[in-house]
């Protein structure tokens, strides 16, 4: 795990606005708002220190009962800057905005739509990158999905296997989806590429139902019906 002496602050986005699912931040899933899931669960984390809310929303938190301070002294809430508001507006420099203001040895990101990523699973990658980093061999993390499937460009050429001497799909190379579920890093390392990607990342697999990444309304039923399932206190299978 994370070494205790060392600090370990996790970044939470959250806008007001969506475009695709409206207002999917806020609206109910499974028994409580979609943001309370992953924050919950960063809350459980025993190695992350504080969690820190950059938002334009500080009203509508308000209003589904988050201010600063809770979950025992945890939460911190950021007033987003103005000029980081808006649907185009890089993701990188609302976190070099809070790497900035609100110092630590280390950096978690991730999303609350990503509502079923797991403890575990957390502590599983921050002792995976904390090892890596102490022997120099990474300075950064971030998670991907495995695909072993055929792929084809647009205009129908293979592109990681040979239609004519075909091998079952299990036994291809797998290509790895970077998909946006969590990263961990330093602010030195995001210093040298000004993204939360440093220069030697870990590509850290998660689990496949853990992954489920609300983005079009038709994931969110789909992370509802699995979130149903955890309200019921079962456990969901890794693979």
């Amino acid at each position: 795990m994370i070494n205790q002496s060392k600090s370990l602050t996790a970044l939470l986005p959250m806008k007001a606005h969506s475009a695709r699912v409206t207002s999917k931040n806020f609206r109910e899933i499974a028994g409580k708002p979609l943001f309370r899931w992953i924050l919950d669960t960063l809350a459980e984390t025993p190695e992350i220190d504080r969690i820190v809310i950059n938002t334009d929303a500080r009203a509508i938190l308000a209003d589904n009962g988050l201010k600063d301070g809770a979950y025992d002294g945890k939460v911190m809430i950021r007033d987003r800057k103005p000029e980081l508001c808006g649907d185009f507006v890089s993701m990188n420099l609302v976190l070099a905005d809070d790497i900035e203001n609100t110092p630590s040895d280390y950096y978690l990101m991730t999303h609350t739509t990503n509502p079923l990523l797991s403890v575990a699973t957390i502590r599983k990658m921050i002792a995976r990158y904390q090892a890596a980093l102490e022997k120099g061999e990474a300075d950064s993390l971030f998670t991907v999905t495995p695909h072993q499937t055929r792929f084809y460009t647009p205009e129908g050429a293979a592109i990681n296997h040979d239609p004519n001497n075909l091998v079952r799909t299990q036994d291809l190379p797998p290509y790895l989806e970077e998909n946006s579920v969590c990263y961990l890093f330093t602010a030195e390392s995001f210093a040298k590429t000004k993204a939360r990607i440093g220069e030697k990342p870990i590509l850290f697999a998660t689990p496949a139902l853990e992954s489920v990444d609300i983005d079009e309304k038709s994931d969110w039923f789909i992370a509802e019906s699995l979130l149903m399932r955890v309200a019921r206190g079962e456990t969901l299978p890794e693979d």
